[in-house]
């Protein structure tokens, strides 16, 4: 079957051994696809993969075929989107203006849209670009404001840019839950022998790369896009927690409540 993740480094780490034949594959002849998260979503949605790391906020789309499965999330605390541009300025400047969103079917985006319709603000435009461009663009002036994901919320400062909204702290204040930014979903006509068996296969490979610290940083680094590697650490170390090896009840609460308000939004 095929399986598909995205380069950022918590899901390198979290795919390592499995993808690198380092744990028992239970028989399972799985061809890996690494592709970025905006990519996995649509790609997803045609049902190009039978499993896949996509946004929470993109399986709104797909959970009437897919399962999302409890291992492998990317779900936090102090780990959200920020939204970022030129100036120091509040978030009324959002008013009226351009922002640069990681991809469409993002949590990022959505986040975004739920945050300024509580705050009563109507930006002008969201502008979908891949993620690593946003920073650039908000730099050189292409558009206002710019959300931000991933290790941007390291480097920001070196774009000369400042941090407005934190989405995740403001997620985290409203609902009291962990934020919900990804994971991994499972076509559920593959049985449930198949779900719970990939759930414990990428439990396994989580569990592998934490019992082998520092072991998977090449494989992790190739596909890094030139990310420095203290970058890469606090990547991992923010994006890889307990929610990785299982989202419990905290995270299917915090799930199904982005859902909830995102059905409730229109999105």
């Amino acid at each position: 079957m095929k399986l598909g993740f995205s380069p950022c480094p918590n899901d390198t780490y979290i795919f390592y051994a499995l993808a690198n034949h380092l744990i028992d594959s239970r028989g399972y002849d799985i061809e890996f696809v690494i592709d970025e998260v905006e990519s996995l979503n649509r790609r997803a949605m045609v049902g190009e993969l039978p499993v896949s790391k996509v946004s929470c906020a993109a399986f709104i789309r797909l959970r009437d075929r897919y399962r999302f499965l409890k291992s492998g999330g990317a779900f936090g605390r102090g780990c959200g989107p920020l939204v970022v541009g030129r100036k120091k300025v509040d978030a009324s400047f959002l008013q009226g203006r351009t922002i640069a969103i990681p991809g469409e079917a993002t949590t990022a985006h959505l986040l975004i849209r739920l945050y300024c319709d509580a705050a009563g603000v109507a930006p002008k435009a969201f502008v979908p670009m891949v993620f690593h461009e946003v920073m650039p663009a908000v730099a050189a002036g292409r558009v206002d404001a710019g959300v931000i994901i991933h290790e941007g919320r390291f480097t920001f400062g070196s774009w000369h840019l400042h941090a407005w909204i934190d989405l995740g702290g403001w997620w985290e204040k409203t609902t009291g839950l962990p934020l919900p930014l990804g994971g991994i979903v499972a076509e559920k006509a593959l049985g449930e022998k198949t779900l719970q068996d990939l759930e414990g296969l990428i439990r396994a490979s989580v569990g592998y790369a934490s019992a082998h610290p520092g072991e998977a940083m090449p494989f992790i680094r190739r596909h890094a896009q030139e990310m420095a590697d203290d970058v890469i650490r606090q990547h991992i170390a923010l994006y890889v927690n307990e929610f990785s090896m299982d989202i419990g009840d905290e995270g299917t609460a915090a799930l199904d409540e982005l859902l909830r308000r995102a059905s409730a939004a229109g999105f």
